[in-house]
């Protein structure tokens, strides 16, 4: 199942700048891209210190990273 949660949040002023300066100089990205890649960076966490049987939401974290960064422009 592939569902879309949306998120309604306020960042710091300084993160809000470096992500529009980020989309600035990588026009073929968008907002939604950025987002959806740091939080898979994010939960994904460090897969070296994880045991075998937790790696699976890991993989599923990274294979949603690699769509995103690989997505074609709408």
């Amino acid at each position: 199942m592939n569902a879309n949660i949306s998120i309604l949040t306020e960042i710091p002023e300084e993160l809000y700048y470096s992500i529009r300066t980020y989309l600035d100089e990588h026009p073929t990205w968008d907002q939604d891209q950025v987002f959806t890649t740091a939080l898979s960076l994010f939960l994904g966490g460090d897969r070296s210190s994880q045991p075998t049987s937790e790696v699976a939401p890991a993989d599923r974290h990274t294979r949603i990273y690699l769509e995103t960064l690989y997505r074609q422009p709408s």
